[in-house]
């Protein structure tokens, strides 16, 4: 049986980095996600690395296991306060926040 992984792009505020995001699961293509989208996909069981990024701003790799059945559960926003989003030009996995539900 497979695993899902759930991915919300929610925030409070406005964010600074805009437009769409591509969803990264072991470096492949899962789909892209605007502000207020869900996705749900499918995947195998077994470690993971996900990766959330526009072009070339992204968040930091997020590892994570994946049991059968399992629903795993991320949030993910663009920067939203200045300093980060001014910091996010020298240090571009800085731009956009990830962390696990």
């Amino acid at each position: 049986m497979p695993a899902t992984l759930r991915l919300m792009r929610e925030g409070i505020g406005i964010e600074l980095r805009r437009g769409r995001f591509d969803v990264l699961v072991d470096g492949q293509n899962m789909g892209s996600l605007n502000f207020h989208d869900t996705i749900e996909e499918a995947i195998p069981p077994g470690q993971h690395a996900l990766r959330i990024q526009a072009e070339r701003y992204s968040s930091r790799d997020e590892n994570f296991d994946a049991e059968d059945g399992e629903t795993v559960s991320f949030r993910c926003h663009g920067a939203m306060v200045w300093p980060r989003w001014l910091v996010s030009f020298a240090k571009p996995d800085l731009a956009i926040a990830l962390r696990r539900e």
